[in-house]
Protein backbone atom coordinates (compact mmCIF):
# COMPACT_ATOMS: atom_id res chain seq x y z
CA UNK A 1 0.00 0.00 0.00
CA UNK A 2 1.38 3.40 -0.95
CA UNK A 3 1.95 6.04 1.69
CA UNK A 4 -0.13 8.47 -0.41
CA UNK A 5 -3.32 6.58 0.53
CA UNK A 6 -3.02 7.36 4.23
CA UNK A 7 -5.30 10.06 5.61
CA UNK A 8 -3.70 13.29 6.72
CA UNK A 9 -4.19 13.83 10.44
CA UNK A 10 -3.83 17.35 11.76
CA UNK A 11 -2.09 17.94 15.04
CA UNK A 12 -4.59 17.24 17.81
CA UNK A 13 -2.97 19.90 19.96
CA UNK A 14 -3.64 22.72 17.50
CA UNK A 15 -6.82 24.77 17.14
CA UNK A 16 -7.93 25.27 13.53
CA UNK A 17 -9.93 28.48 13.44
CA UNK A 18 -10.80 28.04 9.77
CA UNK A 19 -13.55 25.54 10.71
CA UNK A 20 -16.41 26.85 12.84
CA UNK A 21 -17.28 23.36 14.13
CA UNK A 22 -13.73 22.88 15.40
CA UNK A 23 -13.70 26.25 17.15
CA UNK A 24 -17.06 25.39 18.70
CA UNK A 25 -15.71 22.08 19.97
CA UNK A 26 -12.70 23.80 21.56
CA UNK A 27 -15.00 26.45 23.08
CA UNK A 28 -17.05 23.69 24.73
CA UNK A 29 -13.86 21.96 25.84
CA UNK A 30 -12.57 25.11 27.53
CA UNK A 31 -16.06 26.19 28.67
CA UNK A 32 -15.74 29.58 26.99
CA UNK A 33 -17.31 31.34 24.02
CA UNK A 34 -16.24 30.87 20.41
CA UNK A 35 -15.16 34.51 20.44
CA UNK A 36 -12.91 33.85 23.46
CA UNK A 37 -11.22 30.96 21.64
CA UNK A 38 -10.64 33.02 18.49
CA UNK A 39 -9.25 35.94 20.51
CA UNK A 40 -6.96 33.61 22.45
CA UNK A 41 -5.66 31.99 19.26
CA UNK A 42 -5.00 35.45 17.81
CA UNK A 43 -3.13 36.41 20.99
CA UNK A 44 -0.99 33.31 21.64
CA UNK A 45 -1.16 31.10 18.55
CA UNK A 46 -2.98 27.87 17.74
CA UNK A 47 -1.39 25.53 20.32
CA UNK A 48 -4.17 24.27 22.60
CA UNK A 49 -1.93 24.31 25.69
CA UNK A 50 -1.05 27.98 25.20
CA UNK A 51 -4.69 28.89 24.47
CA UNK A 52 -5.77 27.09 27.66
CA UNK A 53 -3.12 28.95 29.69
CA UNK A 54 -4.25 32.25 28.18
CA UNK A 55 -7.91 31.57 28.91
CA UNK A 56 -7.34 30.37 32.47
CA UNK A 57 -5.03 33.30 33.21
CA UNK A 58 -7.86 35.62 32.21
CA UNK A 59 -10.25 33.83 34.54
CA UNK A 60 -7.95 34.04 37.55
CA UNK A 61 -7.40 37.77 37.00
CA UNK A 62 -11.12 38.41 36.76
CA UNK A 63 -11.74 36.29 39.85
CA UNK A 64 -9.21 38.25 41.87
CA UNK A 65 -10.84 41.58 41.09
CA UNK A 66 -13.61 41.14 43.63
CA UNK A 67 -14.86 44.32 45.22
CA UNK A 68 -13.68 44.82 48.76
CA UNK A 69 -16.20 45.16 51.56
Amino acid sequence: MAADNKPVIRDADRIDTSHDYAVGAWARHFNVSVRDVKEAVAAVGDRAVRVKEHLTAGRSVRGSERPSA
